[in-house]
């Protein structure tokens, strides 16, 4: 805003438009599926871990089991996401799922340090594991979180939650990979410390992607602006639409994991532009950088500051 401008508080104009393209999908299914296969696959691990001597297997069974957790949880905030507004919570409960993200990122890298902890023990003290119950039961594990993992991968760069879900997928998947390999390894070798070793590799991959998963729920959590939303290519948008001399009081952040608001003040001196240019520009708005609802406050120059900006 230029100091030389002032704003008058008579003429405020909000024009709400409230988008729907972006909803997520109906994953319901999917988790549904997910979670009875990663639970009864939990057993079967933490029993074959335990009879084999595998700290992989084990470990792999804890870590699916936190996965099982973190699926419960995002398949409430996408339930939970769905319920209409109130009195009370006038967007819903939308941001759930943000904080269905940020857990499952939380729940991620606990598990990962659990991980890490038992392989650094079982390292310095190795111990005999069964080859080959280790490479069948973590190839059923391949198979089960691959299948579950491409269920949400649809959905995984249009929604936190569900990228959540789709992450800890992939990671057991990745786990399960690692843990046949180091069996295969281990048979020809003979070589325990792989088994271990193995772990920690793959600790350190999925540290990675858990790491992205947590900022991006940090920041949405914060109400920063939505990684892919640009503010500045939003603000020289708004600037070079007619009429408009400035704009300041802009903001934009997440409502939940699929959409995302914006309020600004555009400075107009000529005057009110009409429903017409409002209705425009959140259109706009919507399909040129997935804004889907929007409020703007037309100002005039008539000598009244904008006591919100100064």
């Amino acid at each position: 805003m230029h100091g030389s401008h002032t704003h008058a508080h008579g003429h405020h104009d909000h024009d709400h438009h409230h988008g729907h393209s972006h909803a997520p999908a109906d994953y319901g299914r999917a988790f549904a599926i997910g979670i009875v296969l990663n639970f009864g696959f939990v057993l079967v691990e933490a029993t074959y871990g335990v009879l084999s001597g595998s700290m992989a297997l084990v470990a792999d069974a804890g870590h699916n089991l936190s996965d099982v957790l973190g699926l419960l949880m995002a398949w409430g905030a996408t339930i939970l996401s769905g319920r209409s507004p109130s009195a009370r919570f006038t967007y819903g409960f939308k941001s759930s799922s943000i904080l269905a993200a940020l857990f499952n990122a939380a729940l991620l890298l606990v598990a990962i340090g659990a991980i890490a902890v038992e392989a650094i023990q079982r390292l310095l003290t190795p111990e005999p594991i069964n080859g080959h119950i280790v490479i069948i039961v973590s190839a059923i594990g391949i198979v089960i979180n691959t299948a579950t993992a491409i269920m949400f991968m649809s959905g995984r760069k249009d929604d936190l939650n569900i990228r959540g879900a789709f992450l800890h997928m992939a990671a057991d998947a990745l786990v399960s990979a690692g843990v046949l390999v180091s069996g295969l390894l281990i048979g020809w070798t003979g070589l325990l410390w792989i088994d271990p070793a193995t772990s920690l590799a793959i600790v350190a991959v999925i540290a990675v992607g858990t790491w992205g998963l947590l900022k991006d729920s940090v920041k949405m959590s914060l109400l920063g602006v939505p990684p892919n939303v640009d503010h500045n290519q939003v603000a020289v948008y708004l600037r070079g639409q007619p009429g408009v001399e400035d704009v300041h009081d802009l903001h934009i952040w997440s409502i939940g994991t699929t959409e995302t608001a914006l309020t600004a003040h555009l400075l107009m001196p000529g005057g009110h532009p009409g429903n017409a240019f409002l209705a425009g520009l959140t259109d706009d708005l919507e399909h040129q950088f997935r804004i889907d609802h929007v409020t703007i406050q037309i100002e005039l120059d008539d000598g009244k500051a904008c006591d919100p900006c100064q």
